[in-house]
């Protein structure tokens, strides 16, 4: 009898915690939001992706639908294409295939840092595009938007690491790890609120430390 009522009390607390409103959004939402896979690895579906994104405001810690910071831009699309990479640039930065920028292709990722070639730190990521273009979204100019290196030059100086997931024929996947992961927990929107335009843009594009 009395583990019948066990029984009966866990299903009850299962059922409470599952019909749970999701935690409502207040900044900076550090929740990590997986996206559910959408499209296979290539790059039609990161362009497809990106066009979606472009213009979308940078909001720090968002990872989307509504709104991005560099690495939850980055997050999102190859997680949306089931290729699981970590949440943060410096994370990001750890896997996948280590190339060089002369050898760059669409969908290769850029890890950028201080101008101090001595500082290896990773402060931002941008998704290359051809050309000398990259996607990213920018804390300056509070959205997601193209750049290009000819008109921006302080990027190259910037450059710390690049990195492949998809292979060039779209069949391979990059997933090798140069370092131990910091592990994160991802949840959905299910249980936590992400940024939603009617919320307004943050004062500081980047939360004062404090």
């Amino acid at each position: 009898m009395r583990s019948i009522l066990t029984i009966v009390i866990a299903l009850t607390l299962l059922l409470l915690t599952g019909c749970k409103d999701p935690k409502p959004y207040s900044y900076p939402n550090y929740d990590i939001i997986k996206p559910d896979k959408v499209c296979k690895p290539n790059r039609k579906n990161i362009q497809a992706l990106l066009d979606s994104y472009l213009g979308k405001p940078y909001v720090w810690a968002e990872e989307g639908p509504y709104a991005f910071d560099c690495s939850g831009l980055t997050y999102n699309i190859y997680n949306k294409m089931g290729i699981e990479i970590p949440r943060t640039a410096r994370e990001q930065a750890k896997v996948g295939k280590r190339v060089t920028l002369k050898d760059l292709h669409y969908g290769d990722l850029i890890f950028f840092g201080s101008t101090n070639k001595r500082n290896k730190r990773i402060s931002h990521v941008g998704m290359y595009l051809g050309d000398g273009w990259f996607a990213e979204a920018s804390s300056k100019k509070r959205k997601v938007v193209l750049t290009n290196f000819k008109k921006e030059p302080k990027y190259l100086r910037r450059i710390k690491v690049c990195r492949r997931y998809l292979s060039k024929d779209e069949r391979a996947k990059y997933m090798n790890c140069d370092a131990p992961l910091q592990k994160m927990e991802e949840t959905s929107m299910r249980y936590t609120t992400p940024w939603t335009p009617d919320k307004g843009l943050p004062r500081h594009a980047v939360p004062k430390r404090g």
